[in-house]
């Protein structure tokens, strides 16, 4: 090696010392350098330190999660603890029983010991599947017991064992110890929509309060959409009850509920065609009823809850019954005379038919026409047009005794047209009324003899409004175009929201509807040209009569087709009434046996004093209307 690379490697080693020596750290950052590792080591110790405490709270989960494996000696302490001898049947599994018939087919629960399910066989829904009143929680039935110890608990906490079953009973038992139980016995009878409830206690002695005198009963159950207009539907669905002599419910158009004080005989959770009934072997003592609206729910539409109490005697059993079917009146009305006689329970008035006077005519005249018509195998269309040709026919004579008011009205226009050249004007307007009144009391016309008849057949008219939209005979029966006569048919139907339109009409337009609105109109029209007589109208009558078969479109166009087909069958009836009455009258001999009726004038009777006083306010009123006149006539 010579000197030269000698002095160079020292040169580098030189340069080498003092480069470090020059970028040696000061203090100060070697302090803050110390700071830096710190502060490192420290949030690793945190994140060390927030680790540990996250696993150890995961595990400390779950070991809550997980179930603690107790003794069964100490399970079965617990148990005894809270439900006393009732403890045996705190636990178990869910099992399901059913019971069925031609007609009804019903589903128990051993949790709890209540109806899981109801389904009517021979019935299906708007969708075509088979109808079921409810299901699993849907609904909700349990008893409030009281032990010995005041501890209070529900039937629903329990498990019942099966005892026994078959298709038309089952037993189901609440074991309370060695010979101590509760029983609810279900019984169905073949053919029958009834559902017999027992309750049988035995040795509950020591087990419940002594003092415990009755039992709560807690009912709670979502009413199902069943029909197509739902809207429609849910005025007629309804929560009902008997109290005393008198069926009432509550309010349907919104929310309602309502403390009852007075005894029950039952309670019945109402749609437009079926009903689930809770029916008291004697009463129940008083309840509290609730009716709630599901809101925007596609599958619900009201919810009802009732909480009631019956007498409990354990040495007794209660007798209860529930009815799950259809509110078909003669069916229901059966009941009094075969199971329940002698206790009027009044299951028929379920069916909704009217204030008084039109359950009467519904009742005794409407329905018993209408079951003979669809005893015979015809159609239901046919039925309500053989149902309408019937009454038409019955109220004839007032229609006649009307018809025959107006042509003698009409027979007179040319006098009357006479009378009203000769007294023109307002100011003569009592006077010109009291001419055409002497007019018609000299010929014997009574210009009232028209209106009587007509309002004497209002009473079929709003009954037959309350019939149709209840008769389940019409459920799902097709006639023509319309597939459902208990419901709307449907021309044209959309899914948009219309404001206004949409609101008043829904989104369809029923043809029935709209073709008895049309008839309606053109009638009202050719009325109003046969009953001119020539005197003044009042203001805004004729826009009235047009006005009114527009208006009955909006309200009808969701009711059932068959209502609208039968008012579309009675106008176009009297429609032909009229053409038929107005062809074969000889208008001139009527108004020559007018005529006739002059000569036969007796004298004049002393006016009593009501037509005395009739006349004087008359001519007070046309000094009134002639003062008015001057007035007038001055300003001008």
């Amino acid at each position: 090696m010579d000197k030269n690379t000698i002095f160079g490697l020292l040169l580098i080693f030189l340069i080498f010392i003092g480069f470090s020596y020059l970028n040696k750290p000061s203090q100060a950052q070697l302090e803050a350098k110390k700071r830096y590792n710190d502060s490192i080591a420290l949030v690793q110790q945190q994140q060390q330190v927030e680790e540990l405490a996250q696993a150890l709270v995961a595990e400390s989960n779950k070991e809550a999660l997980e179930p603690t494996i107790l003794p069964d000696s100490l399970v079965k302490q617990q148990l005894s603890d809270k439900y006393g001898g009732f403890g045996v049947a705190a636990q178990g599994e869910e099992s399901f029983v059913t019971l069925q018939n031609e007609l009804l087919e019903v589903q128990l629960s051993t949790h709890g010991g209540t109806v899981h399910a109801a389904r009517l066989k021979k019935y299906t829904d708007y969708q075509g599947d088979t109808l079921c009143l409810f299901e699993g929680e849907e609904s909700n039935f349990e008893l409030t017991l009281r032990t010995a110890t005041n501890r209070v608990f529900t039937t629903k906490d329990f498990y019942f064992q099966v005892l026994s079953s078959s298709d038309s009973t089952a037993v189901l038992r609440l074991n309370a110890g060695e010979d101590q139980y509760m029983d609810f016995v279900y019984t169905l009878q073949p053919d029958d929509y009834m559902l017999g409830f027992t309750i049988v206690s035995h040795n509950l002695g020591n087990e419940l309060s002594p003092t415990m005198r009755d039992i709560n009963i807690f009912w709670t159950q979502k009413i199902r959409q069943q029909e197509k207009g739902r809207k429609f539907e849910e005025r007629y669905a309804r929560l009902t009850y008997k109290v005393s002599d008198d069926v009432e419910q509550l309010r349907e158009t919104k929310d309602d509920r309502k403390d009852v004080t007075t005894k029950l005989k039952w309670i019945g959770y109402k749609d437009q065609f079926f009903s689930s009934v809770l029916i008291a072997g004697g009463n129940f003592e008083s309840a509290k009823l609730d009716s709630r609206y599901l809101t925007n729910n596609e599958v619900y539409m009201k919810e009802y809850t009732t909480s009631t109490t019956v007498l409990y005697d354990p040495n007794n059993s209660i007798d209860l019954n529930f009815y799950f079917g259809p509110n078909d009146y003669q069916l229901l009305k059966q009941y009094d005379k075969t199971k329940f006689v002698g206790q009027n329970l009044e299951l028929e008035k379920l069916v909704p038919m009217g204030w008084s006077l039109f359950r009467t005519i519904n009742k005794y005249v409407i329905r018993p026409i209408f079951g003979w018509l669809t005893s015979f195998p015809i159609s239901l269309g046919l039925a309500i047009f053989l149902l309408t040709l019937i009454i038409k026919m019955a109220l004839f004579p007032l229609i006649y005794k009307s018809l025959m008011s107006s042509a003698k009205m009409r027979v007179l226009k040319p006098q009357i047209e006479v009378i009203t050249a000769k007294y023109p004007g307002q100011e003569n307007a009592v006077t010109r009324q009291q001419k055409t009144m002497e007019l018609y009391k000299q010929v014997g016309v009574n210009p009232m003899a028209g209106c009587l008849p007509l309002l004497l057949q209002m009473p079929f008219f709003i009954a037959l409004f309350w019939f149709f939209p209840t008769a389940i005979d019409l459920r799902q029966q097709s006639f023509l175009w319309a597939n459902d006569l208990s419901t709307y048919d449907s021309l044209i139907h959309w899914n948009a929201n219309i404001p206004i339109i949409s609101k008043y009409l829904g989104n369809h337009i029923s043809l029935f509807c709209l073709l008895m609105s049309l008839v309606t109109l053109v009638n009202s029209k050719f009325t109003m040209d046969q009953q001119n007589t020539g005197q003044e109208q009042m203001p805004g009558m004729k826009l009235m009569m047009y006005f009114m078969p527009i208006m009955m479109f909006f309200i009808l166009n969701s009711y059932p087709a068959g209502l609208n087909y039968y008012y579309l069958i009675s106008t176009l009836i009297s429609v032909v009434q009229t053409y038929a009455f107005r062809f074969f009258l000889d208008e001139k001999a009527l108004l020559a046996k007018l005529e006739e009726n002059k000569k036969k004038i007796k004298p004049a009777k002393k006016k009593s004093g009501f037509m005395a006083r009739l006349e004087e306010a008359q001519r007070q009123q046309q000094a009134l209307l002639k003062e008015r006149q001057k007035q007038q006539n001055k300003r001008k």
